[in-house]
């Protein structure tokens, strides 16, 4: 009962991060696709949402404090301070180049690029959070390194309208700069988990998040108005090809969006691991591609439907390791 139990908790939380994710990366690209052309709005609706999280947050300490009693944390307060301010200005600045990606590159493109990911969080998981890498991994950060280097070879087919050779290359090595600081975001996270705060706990999970956010969405908007785009924020409502009204709720449900998806990533950090919980954001990476041909009618060429493959390929190379590593456990 307690492994179905924990299974059921790892399946809810990967329904949050692929269809957070899917849904955020989209509405984010409907946003410039319709006209939306300013960076730091797209990367502060990346995280301004938190406040939505602070419903079952309250609940939840709530039941904890009315169950437990009083005691010192078991935790130094300003090394976690530290901690939650460095995670903040990864995560600010991971937003701003996934946004300026996004505003150079098709949904999909874009979202194939982000796979190289798991190689990136593996060297951290290597080096930061001392764990082994077996066959199957190594494999399957290899697979999905050469499916996100396929779509730097040739840019014809992938470019969206309007977007010159320079704009395409600059968008494709900010989504891996992109790639690299989620990578070590959520590497951070795992330390943050293991040696800082010393008990793993769904509120400790919480309020890593809550505060990450807080840290963020500080950052970003500092960028925000030091560069005079607030000014312009009417104008951009006006000139929005479907309305203000879808505007203004691209821009909420691409919020909320988010926070469900990394909710759910940091979820998977703690119950299992953070290259776990990669995976599984790249396997959401790898679907949404389909998404995109649906909803944008973007093109899907030989090379993007290899490199697709290829991504499928490795994320599934990972979970069958994680699968093997369960059965040797329960044995």
């Amino acid at each position: 009962l307690k492994r179905v139990k924990w299974w059921c908790t790892v399946a809810v939380n990967i329904i949050f991060v692929v269809s957070g994710h899917i849904a955020g990366t989209l509405l984010l690209r409907l946003y410039f696709q319709n006209g939306g052309n300013k960076i730091w709005m797209g990367s502060l609706v990346c995280a301004i949402g938190f406040p939505v999280m602070l419903i079952p947050y309250l609940f939840l300490l709530c039941r904890s404090s009315s169950s437990s009693s009083h005691s010192p944390p078991p935790y130094s307060l300003p090394l976690l301070a530290t901690m939650y301010l460095i995670l903040g200005a990864v995560y600010a600045a991971a937003n701003t180049l996934a946004t300026v990606g996004l505003s150079y590159l098709s949904a999909s493109t874009f979202a194939l690029i982000l796979t190289s990911q798991l190689g990136f969080i593996s060297l951290f998981f290597l080096f930061i959070n001392r764990k082994k890498m077996t066959v199957l991994v190594v494999n399957s950060v290899v697979i999905l390194a050469l499916s996100s280097s396929l779509l730097g070879v040739d840019s014809s087919s992938a470019n969206p309208s309007g977007v010159s050779r320079r704009k395409y290359l600059i968008g494709v090595f900010s989504s891996l700069g992109c790639s690299a600081l989620y990578a070590l975001y959520f590497s951070l996270a795992q330390v943050t988990f293991e040696r800082v705060r010393n008990r793993q706990t769904y509120i400790s999970m919480m309020e890593l998040w809550i505060w990450t956010s807080v840290v963020a969405t500080l950052l970003t908007l500092i960028g925000f108005f030091a560069s005079g785009q607030w000014r312009t924020i009417t104008g951009e409502m006006d000139n929005f090809t479907s309305g203000r009204v879808s505007y203004a709720m691209t821009i909420v449900w691409c919020s909320i969006s988010w926070q469900v998806s990394n909710v759910g990533q940091i979820g998977l950090v703690f119950i299992v691991s953070s290259l776990f919980s990669d995976v599984i954001g790249i396997f959401s990476l790898a679907v949404i591609p389909i998404a995109a041909v649906i909803f944008f009618h973007d093109k899907m060429d030989g090379l993007k439907i290899i490199a697709m493959l290829l991504a499928f390929w490795g994320t599934f190379s990972y979970i069958y390791q994680h699968y093997i590593d369960d059965v040797k456990a329960r044995k």
